[in-house]
């Protein structure tokens, strides 16, 4: 197989990549197209001997960390929730910044993202964590913690807090969580689905779904009961037992993103 058959199929996700690493699809398009240039002048720069996705990114990262193109901008409209993360993305260090997308946008293992950033696997978790840190002190938050298991609770309280944000309330039934919601209105909720008395986590978060948009994350060891085309959507679904840089990525991707589990005609909160 050639070269440009092994990137082919690449190329649309390729493209992605370099616009929301870029903050314009102009610019990503140009790197991309510097990319395929360089390789078409020199092939022995592809790494063939990588899987084709791993690859692919390398080289592109290879010619973005050492060519500097024309940033023009976008001038077709850009969806709000690439906006939002254009905002804040030039806030966050350039290297930490790949491998937060890398692994948060292109979902790449830890061990792929070493590949394609030539490193190891702790340096990629090190540069993960200051992503995090970094995307916090823009989009700190307060977070209600929807839990009935109290040490599950304190794990992911101390992890929140870790990220800088703020626990508002920690909620073990289904009335407790809508109460807490509308005390606290907050920012984002970390949601269990089965609660202490039998109630559901889930119909707690339809409820406050039924009047405000919020960014939610389901945390909980029946992933199933989600996965039936009912809303909400769960975009964030973290399986018990969880752990604490899965958790740590997807409050930074949900945040930052500005990804929100909403119904029709709700309210932001």
């Amino acid at each position: 197989m050639s070269i440009s058959e092994i990137i082919a199929p690449q190329l649309p996700y390729l493209r992605r990549f370099a616009r929301v690493l870029s903050g314009s699809q102009e610019s990503g398009d140009a790197y991309v197209v510097a990319m395929l240039e360089a390789i078409a002048a020199e092939p022995s720069m592809f790494p063939v001997d990588l899987e084709p996705r791993v690859a692919t990114y390398q080289s592109f990262l290879d010619v973005w960390n050492s060519v500097r193109l024309n940033h023009k901008k976008y001038d077709n409209p850009v969806p709000e929730r690439l906006a939002a993360a254009d905002r804040k993305l030039e806030a966050i260090t350039p290297r930490a910044r790949q491998a937060f997308l890398l692994m948060a946008v292109e979902e790449f293992s830890t061990s792929d993202t070493a590949k394609v950033l030539k490193t190891n696997e702790a340096e990629v978790k090190a540069l993960v964590d200051q992503a995090a840190s970094e995307i916090a002190e823009q989009v700190a938050t307060n977070v209600l913690i929807i839990e009935d298991e109290p040490m599950i609770a304190l794990d992911l309280a101390d992890l929140v807090i870790g990220l800088g944000h703020e626990v508002c309330e920690t909620a073990r039934t289904h009335n407790e969580a809508v109460a807490a919601f509308k005390r606290h209105k907050p920012g984002l909720v970390l949601a269990d689905i089965q609660l202490a008395d039998g109630s559901s986590g889930l119909e707690a978060v339809n409820e406050i779904l039924q009047s405000f948009d919020v960014p939610v994350i389901f945390i909980t060891a029946y992933p199933e009961r989600l996965l039936t085309g009912s809303r909400p959507e769960p975009t964030f679904l973290v399986n018990k037992p969880f752990r604490t840089e899965t958790v740590q990525a997807v409050i930074s991707q949900a945040l930052f993103f500005d990804y929100k589990a909403h119904r029709p005609n709700a309210q932001v909160a």
